[in-house]
């Protein structure tokens, strides 16, 4: 290991601790946090209510809606995609982390639900 590798080991290190505490210390983060949690919840409540409705409404309807259908397996991925997206942007970035892998997690029922038409 070089001097030089040493001092921009040490410099890392001191921006690492820099802005660690300015994370800390910064008197918006509390409300940045809340407004991202009230925003992903939402949207996550929004989510789980909206989809099914729309696809009982699309599937039971009294003529088969594949527009409505269609619409269903659209959500089904870009909601959850969105909240990863309002959670990463909020600095939650294992929020935003589990919401990446639930947007994943949702392609194969969004194909199922777009079979339904």
């Amino acid at each position: 290991m070089t001097t030089e590798d040493v001092r921009l080991a040490r410099a890392a290190q001191g921006f690492a601790e820099r802005m660690a505490y300015a994370c800390q210390k910064d008197p918006a983060e509390i409300a940045r946090r809340l407004r991202t949690r009230r925003v992903v919840t939402a949207l996550t409540a929004g989510w789980a209510v909206v989809v099914p409705i729309l696809i009982l409404y699309g599937v039971t309807g009294r003529q088969r809606e594949t527009e409505v259908i269609a619409i269903a397996a659209l959500l089904t991925v870009t909601l959850p995609f969105l909240a990863a997206v309002i959670a990463t942007h909020g600095r939650r970035f294992g929020l935003g982390a589990a919401y990446v892998v639930l947007t994943l997690l949702m392609v194969l029922p969004a194909i199922w639900v777009a079979q339904l038409s």
